[in-house]
């Protein structure tokens, strides 16, 4: 392979990374808008299904909202029958979140169409192709994971 060529194939990966993050987002913003929640209440509930439980100041910290604006997040989850409130065994004032039993049901019928779309789309690759596709999905999630360590710990 010529450098020119990678080199091109180097730039044609990195702008499909770009559309793929782009178009993600458009999804999720689509996805928010057809479900009655805004986009941050939708982040909010991802990162509870991906942490199981969280208490609203870490949940606060992870989107970037004020407490006030977190417990009005977590009011709209909880009247939509998404999330519950759960004492803290750990501290008898505070509160944990968590996604109610029926959310994940609910949720994943939100998106059987894509996850349809998903799982043809991976179908038509060749095992040595998911490896490589795994691979490099796996080092972004490693790369972005260690990006924002660094911001979080130099501000």
């Amino acid at each position: 392979m010529t450098n020119s060529t990678k080199t091109e194939l180097k730039k044609r990966a990195l702008m499909a990374i770009r559309d793929y993050g782009v178009n993600l987002t458009l999804f999720r913003n689509a996805m928010s808008e057809w479900a009655g929640l805004n986009v941050t209440d939708m982040e909010c509930l991802r990162l509870l299904f991906f942490k199981g439980v969280a208490t609203p100041s870490e949940l606060s910290r992870s989107t970037g909202l004020t407490s006030g604006a977190t417990t009005a997040m977590l009011d709209r989850l909880e009247k939509a029958g998404l999330i519950e409130r759960r004492p803290n065994p750990n501290d008898r004032r505070g509160t944990l979140i968590a996604p109610v039993q029926s959310s994940s049901e609910k949720v994943a019928a939100w998106f059987e169409s894509a996850r349809n779309a998903q799982d043809k789309l991976i179908a038509s690759y060749s095992e040595s192709e998911l490896e490589i596709i795994a691979d490099a999905f796996e080092r972004f999630a490693k790369l972005w994971d260690d990006e924002r360590r660094k911001v979080q710990k130099h501000p």
